[in-house]
């Protein structure tokens, strides 16, 4: 099977085509449009099968993928709530509906995956991996059961860590490490986080402005027979600041 990713910075009714020349199963799409509004531009993709959510009719997760598959979204709405001793702040609970943005879901009652497109304001402390930290803890019950593939925009690398956020990239690493978790990436090219040599994010499309910022973190078994590719530069910058990662794996 084979899956692709990629924040295509909005507008993928004009862009789809790139991505279905890769043919792929399973197409997921951060930054895009909802693709029920814009049916007409999208007769000629022939991924007619697809779910959406987004905050605004131009900016969500798509999942597309090929028919003859099922596609259902999964109502992953749970709460949590940290316990420490004689602080009663509300901040300490939360619900999975406040965290942006995260798209749970299962290919024909089979496959489970969790889309990531992780979200963050300057005054948020919870932000971008602040929000995956939280959904994790969340909804630890459903990711131990079904063991969904975790794949998307995470906005967050190692070298951003804050030492005294126990919610940062390395933190998480180490908890999905216990749930028996591999960052595809990492596990192919035998890389150490934040040594990447892949970018998958350009700032302002500037190649002295690269991070690895994209991932796919799958269950240690899986992860071991599949591999990861992440497009080259030159093929995709004129369409994103994001390079498309595709991901492989046997059935």
């Amino acid at each position: 099977m084979k899956i692709v990713s990629w924040n295509c910075s909005g507008g993928f009714r004009k862009k789809y085509q790139k991505i279905q020349e890769i043919n792929p199963d399973i197409i997921i799409i951060q930054e895009c449009e909802n693709p029920e509004i814009y049916r007409k531009d999208f007769d000629s993709f022939t991924y007619k099968n697809f779910i959406w959510d987004g905050e605004t009719k131009n900016k969500g997760i798509a999942v597309f993928t090929k028919n003859g598959n099922q596609i259902n979204k999964l109502n992953w709405n749970n709460s949590y709530t940290l316990n420490i001793p004689d602080i009663s702040s509300p901040s300490l609970s939360w619900n999975s509906d406040e965290l942006r943005q995260f798209l749970p879901f299962t290919i024909n009652n089979e496959y489970f995956f969790l889309a990531v497109w992780t979200k963050g304001k300057e005054n948020l402390i919870f932000g971008y991996i602040g929000q995956f930290w939280k959904y994790l803890l969340a909804n630890k019950s459903e990711i131990l059961s079904y063991k969904p593939f975790i794949i998307g925009d995470f906005n967050s690398n190692s070298i951003w860590d804050k030492k005294d956020r126990w919610w940062n990239h390395s933190e998480i690493i180490s908890l999905l490490d216990k749930w028996n978790y591999k960052s595809l990436y990492h596990l192919f090219f035998s890389e150490k986080q934040g040594n990447e040599t892949r970018p998958t994010f350009y700032l302002q499309r500037n190649l002295q402005k690269s991070y690895h910022i994209d991932y796919a973190f799958l269950p240690a078994d899986i992860a071991e027979n599949s591999n990861i590719e992440v497009c080259k530069f030159e093929d995709w910058i004129d369409l994103s600041d994001h390079l498309p990662i595709i991901i492989d794996f046997q059935k």
